[in-house]
């Protein structure tokens, strides 16, 4: 059974790992990905904390990773959650991991009273679809081959609700 939990400092290396995974996914050479298992645990873990990771683990194996931070909006009044990166490795895709991913960012969202999630997709990237079918609506701009991508309040909590908490086991109730 696929169970989300929030990273802890001991899965720095791993989330490297799953970064360099995504990389390889979105084409991108390995040489350009910096993080190192020092700014994990840094970021993520220290007292000036930049970012949360979620991991999708079966048996021990981590099978993909959603990595978020706040964001502000001046327009709601309010912090949001953006999501830099979501990604499941290619042998455990079209099992709902990255529905449970997300599905877990928008619990974590709803019990911080957070109004919409944010997020940017490759314009070619398949997932697009996923992504509107759990109440995502794309952002047009033509600028960029960037896609951005917005949770509002209602889809956060039609996503919250089906939060199980077998999937989820540490992860805030209301």
């Amino acid at each position: 059974m696929v169970v989300i939990r929030c990273a802890i400092l001991a899965d720095a290396d791993e989330i490297v790992d799953l970064v360099r995974a995504l990389a390889i996914y979105e084409k991108e050479p390995l040489s350009s990905v910096k993080l190192t298992a020092a700014d994990v645990r840094r970021d993520g873990f220290g007292p000036a904390r930049r970012f949360e990771v979620l991991l999708a683990e079966e048996g021990g194996r981590a099978l993909g990773f959603a990595l978020f931070f706040p964001n502000y909006s001046t327009w709601e009044g309010r912090a949001g959650l953006f999501i830099e990166d979501l990604f499941v490795r290619e042998e455990a895709r079209g099992r709902g991991i990255g529905r449970q991913l997300v599905t877990a960012i928008a619990a974590i969202a709803r019990s911080r009273g957070c109004p919409r999630i944010d997020l940017n997709v490759l314009d070619w990237n398949p997932t697009r679809d996923f992504y509107h079918r759990i109440g995502a609506h794309h952002m047009q701009d033509a600028r960029q081959s960037w896609l951005p991508y917005r949770m509002r309040a209602s889809a956060i909590a039609a996503l919250a609700d089906r939060a199980d908490a077998a999937w989820f086991p540490d992860l805030p109730r209301l």
